[in-house]
């Protein structure tokens, strides 16, 4: 599917919602100059798209309760094709895995973990070493707090 031809409105409904994706529709409409029926017709064609993926809420993990986040490096015994594709199967199962990418460099994959605990995280791990995912090594860096995180800036959504 190829991305529409955006303009500045349709820039601006999706940085706004990268923002402030429970927004009202009229709210909306009024912070990017439209009325509410062409600004939801334009939300409308932006989902349809697939620009738009989804709408989720930002949860504070602290309130709910003791967990610990970790980022993951990490690298496979083998870079076949296949062993990528056993690797990506096993992990989008494991729920505390949050975040997968593929990187380049001296590492083949970045993840992210949101466990109970440390105990917990290890015996993710651990699970994951002895499956059939392929680990030859990893690194484990535990976030001692949150500095940023932030929806991409409205100059990176501009075509």
């Amino acid at each position: 599917m190829t991305a529409p031809r955006l303009d500045d409105r349709d820039i601006a409904i999706l940085a706004t919602l990268s923002r402030e994706g429970r927004i009202a529709k009229t709210d909306l409409a009024a912070k990017v100059n439209l009325s509410p029926t062409p600004c939801w017709e334009r939300m409308k064609r932006l989902e349809k798209s697939g620009l738009i993926r989804g709408y989720r809420a930002e949860i504070d993990l602290a309130a709910l309760g003791p967990h610990v986040q970790v980022f993951v490096t990490l690298e496979l015994d083998s870079h076949r094709a296949e062993s990528f594709q056993i690797f990506e199967r096993t992990i989008a199962a494991m729920s505390e895995i949050t975040g997968c990418w593929a990187i380049g460099g001296g590492y083949d994959y970045l993840m992210q973990v949101v466990a109970a605990d440390v105990a917990a995280f290890q015996e993710l791990m651990d699970g994951l070493l002895e499956s059939r995912a392929g680990v030859r090594r990893y690194y484990s860096y535990i976030v001692t707090k949150p500095v940023k995180n932030e929806p991409p800036a409205s100059a990176m959504l501009t075509p």
